[in-house]
């Protein structure tokens, strides 16, 4: 649940955090990490098959399959992760199979001088799947030192040469293929990012609206359900804004809003939602949180919220809260409508307090 719920950041945030970045990377090369593997693997098994055409001794093409097996279980893998870590593991996995292969190919065959020359194309082949710098030049190293054990057997200076300078093309290549490509998903991540809490969050504020606000809350209910958990709404109204509007304009009773949001904000734990309701109203689920525990956390806001500061002066809210155990769990809409009631009244009571809803029969 707490993937779901550090969604919600003020809009403002400058830079992304890299976990979000790593798994919206996941997220969009998932795909197409598993689609270069499903090509890597008929690429070899053609080269192994024409091979075969061309008269290699079974025996030897026996040899030259074996890293097949292995190469399609990754696949199977890839296929259905998109978690970042395991992704990067299976696609370093499947480009050191390939180096195996180059190795055996060769190994296989006295002429083996130019069986390094297909692992020229993997540096370029594979420059776009890497999430980070890191996994980057790891396999950069091993699609450069992978063919090392054959050039060595080879033991021809020139040939040793003529890859060298053509690994260092390859390479050279995929730095510069990746340096723009990263660069391209970076930037397509943070417009993604900007539009989807424009859309999600309040522009004042930096809160959930309405609608994101009760689609957060239905997941966090059945993830408390599974818990068996309680839960607790809180229902928040500024007292007497329009007041504040009225009489010091409503530059002043922005700043009243920003302030009173960055006292729920302070609030806040892991795990909690926090939503502008309505023009001043706002509303705080608890997941976890008892009816007593919920009373103390809306009269610890409620001090929060008078010891404020801002233009049109102090400003004091009224809090209804409504709870309900694991047993008798109401929907987010019944559960704030019964906070909303018991706000009503702590404001029909004098305003500037704290009003528990009745339990649920």
């Amino acid at each position: 649940m707490h993937d779901v719920f550090a969604k919600q950041a003020p809009a403002d945030r400058p830079e992304p955090y890299p976990r979000d970045y790593a798994h919206y990377l996941a997220q969009r090369m998932g795909p197409m990490i598993h689609a270069l593997m499903v090509v890597a693997l008929c690429a070899y098994l053609l080269g192994v098959v024409v091979r075969g055409l061309l008269g290699e001794p079974p025996t030897e093409l026996v040899c030259q399959l074996l890293p097949a097996p292995a190469l399609l279980l990754v696949i199977i893998a890839a296929r259905q992760i998109r978690k970042p870590l395991p992704l990067r593991l299976l696609a370093l996995s499947c480009v050191a199979l390939l180096e195996v292969g180059i190795n055996l190919n060769g190994f296989t065959d006295a002429a083996g001088a130019s069986h390094p020359l297909p692992g020229l194309l993997l540096p370029v082949a594979s420059s776009m799947i890497w999430f980070g710098r890191w996994d980057f030049l790891l396999a950069m190293a091993l699609c450069a030192l992978g063919p090392l054990p054959l050039m060595l057997r080879i033991g021809d200076g020139v040939h040793t040469l003529q890859y060298a300078v053509y690994m260092a093309i390859s390479v050279s290549l995929a730095t510069v293929l990746r340096a723009f490509m990263a660069r391209t998903l970076f930037e397509q991540f943070k417009l993604e990012r900007l539009l989807r809490e424009r859309a999600e969050t309040d522009g004042l504020t930096g809160l959930l609206l309405r609608n994101r606000f009760f689609e957060l809350g239905r997941i966090a209910l059945r993830e408390a359900d599974r818990r068996g958990q309680a839960v607790a709404m809180l229902f928040l109204d500024a007292d007497h804004f329009k007041q504040i509007n009225d009489i010091y304009g409503h530059a002043a009773g922005d700043a009243a809003l920003v302030s009173l949001a960055d006292s729920l904000r302070a609030q806040v734990r892991e795990g909690d939602l926090i939503g502008r309701i309505g023009g001043e109203e706002f509303a705080m689920l608890l997941p976890g949180v008892d009816r007593e525990q919920a009373l103390l956390r809306a009269e610890q806001l409620r001090l929060s919220v008078r010891a404020g500061h801002h233009p049109g002066g102090r400003l004091t809210a009224s809090i209804g809260v409504a709870a309900c155990g694991p047993n008798h769990r109401d929907s987010i809409e019944a559960l704030l409508a019964r906070a909303d009631h018991a706000m009503r009244q702590a404001k029909l009571d004098g305003r500037d307090r704290v009003l528990a809803a009745a339990c649920p029969v």
